[in-house]
């Protein structure tokens, strides 16, 4: 099973303040769907409360440490070795966020779909830092938004 990672950031690898996305991309949101779609999505519990629904098409797995947390529509496990688990035999998995996810998973990533905002905002939660070296772009999509803002479209794979 292939393990990817999610995430739109804006400068400063910025991805949230306050539990939410502090821009609206609605390209990035379609993009976020046609990468994701058909496939498990593993989560923290911050994260799939500031959604505030199951996504749909999807294996939807939250990890909180809560045991009584029993959101409907989702697979509740207490570690990301559940969430692999529970995704059960499928050919990637992709982590959602938010950043303390990603930061613990992301020495075990084998693919980053990135979306760069050229936007300069605050922000209390950003994308962890990985090394170059270890990662190599296999695409790039350049776009602007309907709203005026700048973005691209990146995805890496780790380097063998």
């Amino acid at each position: 099973m292939r393990i990817a990672m999610i995430a739109a950031m804006a400068h400063d690898r910025v991805i949230g303040k306050d539990n939410q996305m502090p821009w609206h991309l609605p390209e990035d949101l379609r993009h976020f769907k046609q990468m994701t779609l058909g496939k498990p999505v593993v989560m923290g519990r911050k994260t799939f409360e500031s959604i505030g629904r199951p996504l749909p098409g999807r294996h939807n797995i939250v990890i909180s440490r809560q045991s009584d947390y029993a959101p409907e529509g989702v697979t509740r496990v207490s570690s990301f070795k559940e969430a692999v688990e529970a995704a059960g035999n499928c050919e990637e998995l992709v982590v959602i966020g938010g950043g303390q996810l990603y930061r613990e998973i992301l020495p075990q990533a084998d693919t980053l779909y990135l979306t760069e905002i050229d936007l300069q905002v605050e922000g209390d939660t950003r994308f962890p830092e990985w090394d170059d070296g270890s990662w190599q772009q296999i695409h790039e999509e350049s776009g602007h938004s309907v709203n005026g803002l700048d973005f691209r479209f990146i995805n890496m794979v780790r380097k063998c």
